[in-house]
Formats: structure tokens, C-alpha cells, sequence
């Protein structure tokens, strides 16, 4: 059982010394923070990947879609029955458009499908339109859509290496406009921490003091004044100001757990108060057995199938163990180890721990 937590207590110890190496160094202003206003762009657009080798989707809008192509590049079809399905699917084509994108620049797509095409694979996608939500087209997108997998089926048996009804199309859309970005309003401009911290805002901005006014504002926030120098040039201003360099913040206490594939991940500086952790096993065990039911000699009846079940339960040996009070992060492994807890009985414990108000930690589900 000790062998199930060895990646348990690794990960306990690196959570342990990590952050007293990273307090011996100072961060970037600009490692820690972003210009407010300065953000990504989302765009989406429908379209139609050709050239699947029969594992396209057979809905009537992607023949309808597949018509109303033809008919565009100068083919007439009467019905859009004549087309063949299974050849193309329809997607959805979804980017990402950095801050500053330019006429020209080329980013990565998503595609999608939107019907029941089975896969991907070995398909095209012809020339879309993508628009931001105010319906505005931004960019076109086309190319051969890269899945990174393998889908194989016959006589209704299937095996797929990764997900083949979404792939990538790298670079495959162009920028048809410049995206405009303010860096700041007339004379100020708002640097904002990646994650909340009071502490480490105040610290930020009592170090761009030192270059230039600035405060507080909020947990997350610190707004600068725009020296006159630099008015015309917050490029380089931005520059200085993000190569300053701040003492970091003791990280906050927290426990993150993730329910899925049963990781726990703790942090060093998680305390507990007085606690007792009490573990132990219940196997349920149901036994079935079939049994006939015969009628009496001439009588008029017929035989009856029933089924006779015994249920029978097994307590494993309980464990207890007492947490003593400020216990930390090696106290706790080694006690949950020492009563031979898997990590996936470890989230129940932690989350009766934080109920019962002895962990003294947030406790992350994700």
C-alpha cells in the first residue's frame, strides 16, 4: 500500500521546498501581471471539410451546404441529392486572435463537426469565414485538418487512438484586418495580477513608485501614471515596467484535488488542527443462486424459476489516527500512509477534514 502514495509524497515534498527556493528570488513585474484592456479575440465560423474517405456525416444541411458551394464556383445541380454523403461533414471553425494581429498574420484554427460525421481524418476544409460576435469577418480559414489520431472500425467494432471528430489546422487562417488595442486611456495605464493578491498588489505597486506614480486600486490592480517622457512611447514604458522585479507573496494554503483520476496535490502550507482520521474497509458481498420451483404430482401447474440471494458483509480492521494540533503537510502523509489510504480514499478524508474545520487550507475540487 506504501508503493500508492510514493507519487502522493513526492509531490507533497516538492510543493514543500519549491516555494522556499522561489522566496530566495525575485519575479518580473511582468511575469505576474498583464495590461488591462490588452486581451484575446474569439471568432467562429461555419464551414465544410471535403474529402473524407466515407466517414463524413449524412445530414441534408451538409448537402444543402455542399449545393450551395458548387453553385458559387460556377457548377449547376439540380437537387442536392446527386452529391454522395459520407465525402464531406460540417464543422464548426473556431481561433483565438492574439492582441496586435495584423493584416497578413496567420493563426491556428479548431474544427469541429456538427453532425454525426465519424471522423476527420484525411479531410480539407474549404475556404470559411470566421467573425467576432458582432459579426464582423476578421479572418478566412482553409487547409487540411490535422486530427493526431487513428480511427478504425469493422463489423461495428471501433478503435480510435485519440479524438478524430476535432482536429487542427496549423496557420490555416489569415488576418483580413488589423486588430486595434488601446494600451491605457489618455494618461494612465492598469496593470492587473494573473491571480488576486492584496499582498502582492501592494508590493507591485510600491515598486513602480519608484519609476513612476502609481496605486492600488484593488486586489488586483495597480494604475499608473504616464510620465510625460513617455506619452508617446508606452511601448518602452511597458517595458521598464514589466523588467522590475518584486519579492514574491507566500503562497496561500490549498489543497487541489482532482476527483477524476484521483491526484492530490497539497500544499506546504497546509495546517491542521486536532483531528482524529479514522479508515476501514466494507466489502458487501451478494450471492445469487437459481433455483426451480416444481408442482405437486398431477397437480395443474408449471414450473416456477425463482432466485434466493445471501447477503453478507465484511468489516476490514478500522484504523485511527490522531492529528495533533498544527500538524503540516509531512504529519498528514505520513499518518493517511500509515493506516494504508489510496489516493482516492484520500479526497473523502480531506473532505471530511475540511467539514469538520480541521484543515486549514481551501480545498480545490476540480
Amino acid at each position: 500500500m506504501k508503493n500508492k502514495l510514493t507519487a502522493l509524497i513526492l509531490i507533497a515534498l516538492m510543493t514543500m521546498i519549491l516555494p522556499l527556493q522561489a522566496q530566495a528570488a525575485n519575479v518580473k513585474v511582468g511575469d505576474i501581471t498583464h495590461v488591462k484592456g490588452v486581451r484575446n479575440n474569439q471568432i467562429v465560423g461555419y464551414g465544410l471539410v471535403v474529402g473524407l474517405p466515407g466517414t463524413g456525416d449524412n445530414s441534408r444541411s451538409t448537402q444543402l451546404t455542399n449545393k450551395l458551394l458548387l453553385m458559387n464556383l460556377g457548377t449547376v445541380i439540380e437537387q442536392e441529392n446527386y452529391i454522395q454523403k459520407g465525402s464531406a461533414a460540417a464543422v464548426i471553425v473556431t481561433a483565438t486572435v492574439p492582441p496586435f494581429a495584423k493584416n497578413g498574420d496567420q493563426i491556428d484554427v479548431t474544427v469541429s463537426t456538427l453532425a454525426d460525421a465519424k471522423s476527420l481524418e484525411g479531410g480539407v476544409l474549404i475556404q470559411t469565414i470566421l467573425k467576432a460576435p458582432n459579426g464582423e469577418a476578421v479572418a478566412v480559414a482553409q487547409g487540411p485538418v490535422s486530427v493526431g489520431g487513428v480511427t478504425a472500425r469493422n463489423n461495428g467494432t471501433m478503435k480510435r487512438s485519440a479524438i478524430t471528430t476535432t482536429g487542427r489546422v496549423p496557420g490555416g487562417a489569415i488576418m483580413e484586418r488589423d486588430i486595434d488595442t488601446e494600451i491605457g486611456d489618455a494618461t494612465t495605464i492598469t496593470l492587473s495580477l494573473d491571480h488576486s493578491d492584496y499582498t502582492m498588489i501592494s508590493r507591485v505597486a510600491q515598486r513602480i513608485n519608484s519609476v513612476a506614480p502609481a496605486k492600488a486600486i484593488d486586489g488586483s490592480s495597480v494604475q499608473i501614471q504616464i510620465p510625460a517622457a513617455f506619452q508617446n512611447d508606452r511601448i518602452t514604458f511597458l517595458s521598464i515596467l514589466e523588467n522590475l522585479e518584486v519579492t514574491p507573496t507566500s503562497e496561500k494554503a490549498r489543497v487541489v484535488v482532482n476527483e477524476r483520476t484521483g491526484t492530490v496535490v497539497i500544499g506546504s502550507q497546509v495546517k491542521l488542527l486536532p483531528a482524529a482520521v479514522a479508515h476501514g474497509n466494507v466489502t458487501v458481498t451478494v450471492t445469487t443462486t437459481n433455483e426451480v420451483s416444481q408442482p405437486e404430482p398431477f397437480a395443474q401447474g408449471a414450473a416456477v424459476g425463482f432466485a434466493n440471494s445471501t447477503v453478507g458483509i465484511d468489516k476490514g480492521e478500522g484504523s485511527l489516527v490522531k492529528m495533533d494540533a498544527n500538524s503540516n503537510l509531512n504529519d498528514l502523509v505520513n499518518a493517511l500512509n500509515s493506516i494504508g489510504v489510496a489516493p482516492v480514499d484520500i479526497i473523502s478524508i480531506l473532505q471530511a477534514l475540511k467539514r469538520a474545520g480541521s484543515l486549514q487550507a481551501d480545498l480545490e475540487i476540480i
